[in-house]
């Protein structure tokens, strides 16, 4: 047998293996674990987005005075459906690890950070760590345009928490007021109601001493 003849013959079968390893024969594996699908909650559920920015944050180390990284990520003002509070909240764009959670308070202030109009500083007292701390935070983001939009929405927040405490503390009082009015009224009618003592139309009669058997025999007999 020439060579050429073993060389088609050995690429012949090489050819029929081939297809042999590529022929479906219908087979069907199960899967040896079953992933059941969860439902992943991030506590935003019950909450509208009032801002979405990329940013970058940074938090102030009193200890080493100097600032410290904490995450590049996005950062969001929240708004609760219910109750109308805002918060802000930063998680870093891979772990989803959540570096700033604070509430957006009226005496929240907010500026400029060194004269850099890409970066803005601020205190809050924060709970990303599971406590409530007070904070020194700086955010910087890519462009001027993000970075006041970010000061003007936190201040416009601030201002409306203001507006809506004030209004919370006036609806308090009037109801404060109104509950003593009820109180004071009520108290009027019972007074009202009670029973006055009426006044005696006659004098009473004085009762004299008490006499004993022997006083009234020395008494003269009154005459018949």
């Amino acid at each position: 047998m020439s060579s050429s003849d073993t060389e088609r013959r050995d690429g012949a079968e090489a050819s029929e293996t081939a297809a042999g390893d590529d022929e479906d024969t219908g087979a069907q594996v199960a899967p040896i674990v079953r992933l059941e699908e969860v439902a992943v909650t991030t506590g935003e559920e019950d909450e509208v987005v009032l801002l979405d920015l990329k940013s970058k944050l940074y938090r102030f180390d009193k200890e080493g005075n100097q600032w410290k990284e904490r995450g590049a990520g996005t950062v969001k003002l929240l708004k609760h459906k219910e109750t109308g509070k805002v918060r802000l909240v930063m998680r870093q764009a891979k772990t989803l690890k959540i570096c700033a959670n604070h509430l957006v308070v009226p005496s929240i202030s907010i500026q400029e950070h060194g004269g850099n109009d890409k970066s803005c500083v601020w205190h809050a007292s924060d709970f990303s760590d599971g406590e409530l701390k007070e904070e020194l935070f700086c955010i910087r983001f890519g462009s001027v345009e993000n970075c006041k939009h970010f000061m003007e929405m936190v201040e416009e927040v601030a201002q409306s928490q203001g507006k809506k405490q004030e209004s919370e503390d006036a609806t308090t009082a009037a109801e404060l007021v109104e509950k003593l009015s009820v109180a004071e009224s009520e108290t009027k009618e019972n007074k009202a109601g009670e029973e006055v003592p009426v006044a005696l139309s006659e004098k009473s009669p004085e009762i004299g001493p008490v006499k004993t058997e022997s006083e009234k025999k020395d008494e003269p007999s009154s005459a018949s």
